[in-house]
């Protein structure tokens, strides 16, 4: 474990971390494979925290290829207990605008071919997970946000869809019918991973297009998304840095103790090597003889 209490997940767009003063990179391995890149480890105004390139360096990997497991994991291992993410989204409403900045506090999962859990293998748990996003560092992100004079929305729903093609347009008239805000293709699994290891986890979510339901704005194009996202790349790293300049913080959310009542299987019945391999996360609730 280290000093390292805050995490920053970069997805399209947000690579690396301007303000960033690096220290080291740190290359990790866990139980479930390697993350997407090595942990760039520094200070932002002299706080300490560790940026992860969520496709890797180069955009190498799809939504559905990123291991979330490894990349949450390893973050538990660097000590953090806060991680900030960025993404990019579309819009399901003619108020979210493109370059506008969204803070969901919910989830819909369109998802079907992704690890998501650390349970298994002898050893069963169930987090409560009707707030997905911790509100307490959302509200503080979106401090962050207003300070940096970003156009902010407060809340809504976020659908996470497979990927890596966008949505036809039925899926996406469907979703407006669900009432879903935005859309997007990866923070349900690291907010369901964060919650598992007991991470506060907020999404700051960049709205590069209307999806393909806006008549004015039917076809997404990765041109269109990639020019919004440089616009919003700025506005994300200033919003990063107003947060961490608040944080931490005394945790007092359910985050910080999600698997204190979640562990169903009996410690004396978890398998010696899932035991082990899952230390980091259920060592102090398990009193094996």
């Amino acid at each position: 474990m280290s000093d390292v209490r805050i995490g920053i997940i970069g997805g399209s767009g947000l690579y690396q971390m301007e303000g960033l003063n690096v220290l080291e990179e740190r290359t990790l391995e866990t139980p479930f494979g390697a993350p997407s890149d090595p942990y760039v480890v520094g200070e932002v105004d002299g706080v300490k925290v560790a940026f992860l390139s969520r496709h890797g360096r180069g955009h190498r990997f799809t939504p559905s290829e990123v291991n979330y497991r490894a990349n949450i994991f390893g973050m538990k291992l660097l000590g953090v207990h806060t991680v900030l993410s960025a993404s990019a989204v579309g819009s399901m409403k003619v108020d979210y605008k493109p370059t506008d900045i969204v803070f969901p506090h919910q989830f819909i999962d369109r998802t079907r071919h992704r690890a998501d859990t650390y349970f298994g293998n002898g050893i069963v748990g169930h987090v409560a997970f009707a707030d997905p996003i911790c509100a307490n560092v959302s509200f503080l992100m979106g401090d962050a946000a207003r300070a940096a004079g970003a156009t902010v929305h407060m809340g809504g729903t976020y659908v996470c869809m497979e990927g890596p093609q966008f949505s036809t347009l039925a899926e996406s008239k469907l979703y407006r019918t669900w009432g879903a805000d935005i859309i997007g293709m990866t923070n349900l699994q690291e907010a369901k991973l964060a919650r598992e290891a007991e991470i506060c986890y907020t999404t700051i979510a960049l709205v590069t297009d209307y999806d393909c339901w806006h008549p004015d704005h039917d076809s997404v194009t990765v041109e269109m998304i990639v020019a919004n996202l440089m616009q919003n790349a700025k506005t994300a790293q200033q919003i990063i840095a107003g947060a961490v300049d608040r944080l931490p913080f005394e945790r007092t959310c359910e985050c910080a103790s999600a698997l204190k009542f979640a562990l169903i299987t009996r410690p004396e019945a978890i398998p010696e090597t899932t035991a082990r391999e899952l230390a980091p996360l259920v060592g102090k609730y398990l009193q094996r003889a």
